[in-house]
């Protein structure tokens, strides 16, 4: 996924991006379904981080693991122009860069003709160039070292079934589909057996998981109705974005759901009708994805 210059994007970043995941959907590409691979310095970590190690969040995430995929870097670090000049690296000629954004609000005060003053929130939205190690020359060890050997598939997945554990929610195992039922707040599994591999049930109970966050006791998200409504295809991007975040962060492969295909459509024209509806989708899919985490340590999850 080719992304535009932050220079040429400033005008309208939601429609820039929006237009490069368009056509990557057109294609029957995902970009939150990213290849894993160990082969990086960050070791396991397959989520885009910062220079300084933070991972990036929601649509940042999507981007990044776009531009990867497409450019084929392995290394999971970026950074800015000015943050590798500090670090001693140097950008090599020719390199371009690929865009982040940064979303925040402001305050505008106004006064209206009876001289009474009311305060307004605006958002706003900037694009940033990063560039991947892999662009840079230079960079001290801890960015250019090999990776360590990823922890083995049986303690990942002990893991994964842990985290899951630890969220509380009813799980319940039988039948040949997967899904959430809101009515009775339950997650409706196939057996693990009829799954081809560990991975795929816990990448699969990854994605219920985020539509089990949904609930009004917890994000309070809209599900939808029935199956080509707007809010039940944004249900299912969350979903599957949400799940993306997770197998990241648990060390997991992310799977790819054929039986999902049939939303495509639906995705093609949510977005193409708003070109904000893909950032919104990220953020809910991020927000569901560290709600789950905040169950993990006893902590009381926030409420919607």
């Amino acid at each position: 996924m080719t992304l535009p210059r932050p220079a040429s994007a400033r005008a309208d970043v939601y429609r820039g991006v929006t237009s490069r995941i368009v056509a990557d959907l057109e294609k029957g590409v995902r970009p939150w379904q990213k290849p894993w691979d160990a082969e990086h310095p960050a070791g396991s970590i397959t989520r885009p981080l910062r220079h300084h190690g933070v991972p990036y969040r929601g649509m940042n995430v999507l981007l990044l693991w776009g531009e990867a995929l497409a450019r084929g870097y392995n290394a999971p670090i970026w950074m800015t122009y000015k943050q590798a000049a500090e670090l001693g690296g140097h950008v090599r000629r020719g390199e371009h860069g690929s865009l982040v954004v940064f979303a925040d609000r402001f305050t505008k005060t106004e006064t209206d003709p009876q001289g009474q003053e009311s305060a307004r929130e605006i958002p706003f939205m900037k694009g940033f160039t990063v560039f991947n190690v892999e662009q840079i020359d230079g960079l001290p060890a801890p960015y250019t070292v090999k990776a360590q050997e990823p922890s083995e598939p049986v303690a990942r997945i002990e893991k994964a079934e842990s985290f899951f554990a630890a969220t509380g929610a009813t799980i319940r195992h039988g039948g040949s589909q997967a899904f959430y039922a809101p009515a009775r707040d339950l997650v409706q599994m196939p057996p693990r057996e009829s799954f081809k591999d560990a991975e795929s049930y816990c990448a699969t109970l990854a994605h219920e998981l985020t539509h089990w966050t949904s609930h009004p006791a917890r994000l309070s998200r809209e599900l939808g109705k029935r199956f080509g409504d707007r809010a039940y295809a944004a249900e299912e991007l969350i979903a599957e974005m949400g799940s993306a975040f997770l197998c990241a962060d648990l060390g997991i492969t992310p799977e790819v759901r054929e039986d999902h295909t049939a939303y495509l459509a639906c995705w093609l024209d949510v977005m193409k009708a708003d070109s904000r509806a893909i950032f919104t989708a990220a953020s809910q899919a991020q927000s569901a994805a560290d709600y789950l985490h905040t169950l993990q340590d006893g902590r009381p999850a926030a409420q919607a």
